[in-house]
């Protein structure tokens, strides 16, 4: 029995041992990770104490001095390190030969071998309510009879708006390729080997030492995930300039099969893609068109229903496409929901955060309905919003659910009709159209919205430092502005 509660005891007396060893490796790891700070506040508060030793008379304000200091140096640690900024962007506007009305795209699919009369009468049906317009660009491979789906045109269609954007936008910036120290690529459903990014490389010749991503698969969001990507590089990497580039590739995901819910992609989807450079340097900032002041990414995969509402898969007849869920409104506005919750806090006025939480609070403690969710004034917190041109749809509901004016809606809506979704690249075609109708000013706050597969809602959120001077500009609106905006038909 004694030998038990020696044993006991033993084992209670290792336990303590660990725990003091624990939060002393703890406190070890603090101080080291902070010593610089530490080290140099307190030398600053001996050097005010020798020159100054009537104000520090009492050992008490000393001690709350340090205290202070050392708060102080601590919380600038937390602060983000480095600026980002955006020096330029550029949007790729395919030849007029790939230009694709919606009499062409019908009477391709009719021509064609894969689709029945019912489902190009289903495609004519979706065409007439897309909100698309009789200019957007198809494929070159895709405009022919019969197609010619293979990794060589798909590698061309890519490469073409890959090149045509990067070319653009190290024109404008004045960038040389070998400056790059940063490259992230995104392409939901097209990733050959080499990848893009190898592409990139090996095309321009970038340094050995360019850190690159390439992103897959993460849908019509991944634009500005790999603006968030890029940004956390420019953390780590100082002195850097980071090159992003989205697209989507058309040949290679072409659906050739007659499943209602994975035709409308074939529908909606056109040749598009942007190139955006990322600056570190301070001094880079007065020549730059915009600083990044946050990002956001909500992930809502974790509920089945969310994770499977935009889900590439084979029909019945083993053609692959990717399926549209019923459900995708519905996910988006929850998607919609949880990333303006987190993301009102750090830009909303503080009486629109007030009447949010009070909102909030009443509907929790009555437990009741009857006190409807107060959807915060976003027009208060941002003068622009670019939001994905997904699709017509999409865009009714988030106009809808964020209380927007039609000219607010207008980039989005116009950037459909003209271009079509053009996927991750869609908010820059956006971003274009403001700059190119001139209501781009100095301190203006840009909102980019993002949907993705996943499925994932995402924001990014730009401060203009300069206004934009649209006679100056070269982006693919600046040759026919003027005819915009146009009515949209409803259908």
């Amino acid at each position: 029995m004694m030998m038990h509660e020696k044993e006991k005891t033993s084992l209670e007396n290792e336990q303590i041992e660990s725990h003091r060893l624990k939060y002393v490796k703890l406190g070890y790891h603090y101080l080291l990770s902070n010593a610089l700070y530490l080290t140099v506040t307190i030398t600053v508060f001996f050097l005010l104490i020798l020159t100054h030793p009537s104000t520090f008379a009492s050992q008490e304000m000393f001690l709350l001095s340090i205290s202070i200091g050392f708060l102080a140096a601590i919380y600038s640690t937390r602060r983000p390190r480095r600026n980002v900024y955006l020096l330029n962007f550029a949007c790729f506007k395919p030849g007029k030969d790939t230009m694709v009305s919606k009499e062409l795209f019908l009477q391709l699919c009719n021509d064609s071998e894969y689709f029945t009369p019912e489902s190009v009468g289903f495609l004519k049906k979706i065409l007439e309510r897309s909100g698309l317009g009789e200019r957007t660009y198809g494929s070159t491979a895709l405009m022919q009879i019969p197609i010619i789906k293979t990794m060589t045109e798909a590698r061309n269609e890519t490469e073409t708006v890959m090149f045509g954007a990067i070319d653009e936008v190290l024109g404008k910036t004045g960038v040389k390729p070998g400056d790059i120290g940063i490259l992230v690529v995104n392409s939901s459903l097209f990733n050959p080997s080499p990848s893009l990014a190898a592409t990139i490389v090996n095309h321009y010749k970038l340094r050995q030492s360019v850190v690159t991503y390439n992103l897959g698969g993460m849908g019509c969001s991944a634009g500005i995930i790999s603006i968030d990507l890029a940004k956390q590089l420019l953390q780590v990497h100082g002195d850097s300039y980071a090159l992003v580039v989205s697209t989507e590739n058309l040949t290679y995901n072409w659906y050739k099969g007659n499943n209602r819910a994975m035709l409308v992609t074939n529908c909606l989807f056109r040749v598009g893609g942007a190139a955006v450079l990322l600056s570190n340097r301070s001094s880079d900032r007065c020549h730059s068109k915009y600083e990044l002041v946050r990002t956001l990414r909500t992930h809502t995969g974790a509920d089945d229903r969310s994770h499977s509402c935009v889900y590439q898969q084979e029909d019945e007849t083993n053609e692959v496409g990717v399926l549209l869920s019923k459900d995708l409104m519905v996910v988006a506005g929850e998607a919609l929901k949880a990333n303006i919750t987190a993301l009102g806090p750090s830009v909303l006025p503080v009486s629109e955060q007030l009447l949010f939480l009070a909102t909030l609070f009443l509907r929790k403690a009555l437990k009741t309905k009857i006190v409807k969710p107060y959807v915060p004034n976003f027009k208060l917190a941002f003068e622009h919003f670019c939001i994905h041109a997904g699709g017509r749809s999409v865009l009714d509901e988030l106009e809808k659910s964020l209380g927007l004016l039609p000219m607010q809606m207008e980039p989005s809506r116009m950037t459909l009709y003209r271009f079509g979704n053009t996927s991750s690249s869609s908010v820059w075609y956006e971003m274009a159209y403001l700059e190119a109708k001139g209501r781009m000013k100095k301190r203006d706050r840009v909102w980019q919205i993002g949907f993705g597969s996943g499925f994932k809602c995402n924001s990014c959120v730009w401060r203009a430092l300069k206004q934009i001077d649209a006679t100056m500009e070269m982006n693919p609106w600046m040759d026919e502005i003027n005819k915009f905006p146009v009515e949209v038909p409803l259908k």
